[in-house]
């Protein structure tokens, strides 16, 4: 009766051990399929989030049929942002390789930037237009197409604007500041140290230098002049002779027209269905990856912190 109690409370024992070391499984289990969909979830919302505020690069998928290829230049022109050379160039360059691609249209709202990173991208387009010549290149206006910007735009075949956008600005831009005798006032001594008689060229915190400040100016004519180069070129003899043209003022889309700055009015849908003759538009441009944006701010922050703020001339 012994024997037969101990196997008795034995296997009572034994199934109570299995069922709780089963219960405990089930619920490391269950605790492990709940973290794993806790996380699917937050990758999904912040895979959200990061493609609503344009941080999630995007690859262009292949169409199969004839559309227009969209190209946006949005904001400054600098080497360091959305419109760079290099991400202006490499989205034209995918828009004319693709074999459906019935025109491009480059959607520009810009007030300028960097000269040479305009330039560069002035070059491409010529390049890609020779390049592929029975694809045509159409710039469109939305609120501005100014300085820098214009200056990409007279690359394309024709210009087309909205009547009150704005068109021109066609001159180049040094400006910086004078400190002369502030820091004295606050009781600081300077202590500037160059070698190079031109070194500390224009120099905020010292007086203006005449012969430099000479310099400066020829230099700035040097860049307008082959900027108006570049709009002669672009326009021929589409541009009015108007001396007003070439000396920084800005106008209405317009007058821009009557000026020959630009071709026709029409927004990107016009320009595709009307002038492409296509009804597809398909967008090509560069998107910033998340580590690339916060990797640019990150620098772009520290480079400010350390270098401090520095003259720099544009075409605006």
């Amino acid at each position: 009766m012994t024997d037969s109690t101990n196997r008795k409370e034995g296997w009572e024992k034994e199934t109570l051990e299995k069922l709780v070391f089963s219960s405990l499984q089930e619920q490391r289990r269950t605790r492990y399929w709940s973290i794993f969909f806790k996380s699917l979830t937050f990758i999904y919302l912040y895979a959200l989030l990061f493609w609503g505020l344009g941080w999630l690069g995007e690859e262009t998928v292949g169409i199969s049929e004839r559309h227009a290829a969209l190209v946006d230049l949005r904001g400054e022109i600098k080497p360091d942002g959305m419109g760079s050379a290099d991400n202006v160039n490499a989205a034209l360059q995918k828009a004319f390789k693709d074999k459906n691609t019935a025109g491009v249209i480059l959607r520009i709202n810009s007030p300028g930037g960097s000269p040479v990173q305009a330039g560069y991208i002035n070059d491409e387009i010529r390049r890609l237009r020779a390049e592929h010549p029975q694809i045509p290149l159409y710039a469109v206006v939305e609120d501005i197409c100014a300085s820098g910007g214009y200056y990409v735009a007279v690359a394309a075949d024709k210009i087309f604007v909205d009547k009150a956008s704005i068109v021109g600005s066609i001159g180049v831009v040094l400006d910086s500041f004078g400190f002369t005798g502030t820091l004295e006032k606050l009781g600081i001594e300077r202590r500037l140290l160059t070698a190079g008689e031109n070194k500390s060229f224009l120099d905020p915190f010292s007086p203006a230098d005449p012969k430099q400040k000479e310099h400066a100016q020829q230099m700035l004519v040097e860049v307008h002049q082959q900027f108006i180069q570049v709009v002669q070129q672009g326009r021929g003899e589409r541009l009015k002779n108007s001396p007003e043209i070439f000396s920084g003022m800005l106008w209405t889309g317009e007058k821009g027209i009557d000026l020959g700055l630009v071709d026709a009015l029409g927004s990107a849908e016009y320009v595709a269905r009307e002038v492409i003759q296509v009804e597809r538009i398909v967008d090509y441009t560069t998107k910033e990856g998340f580590a690339e944006h916060f990797a640019k701010r990150f620098g772009k922050m520290t480079a400010d912190l350390l270098m401090g703020t520095k003259e720099r001339w544009e075409f605006r």
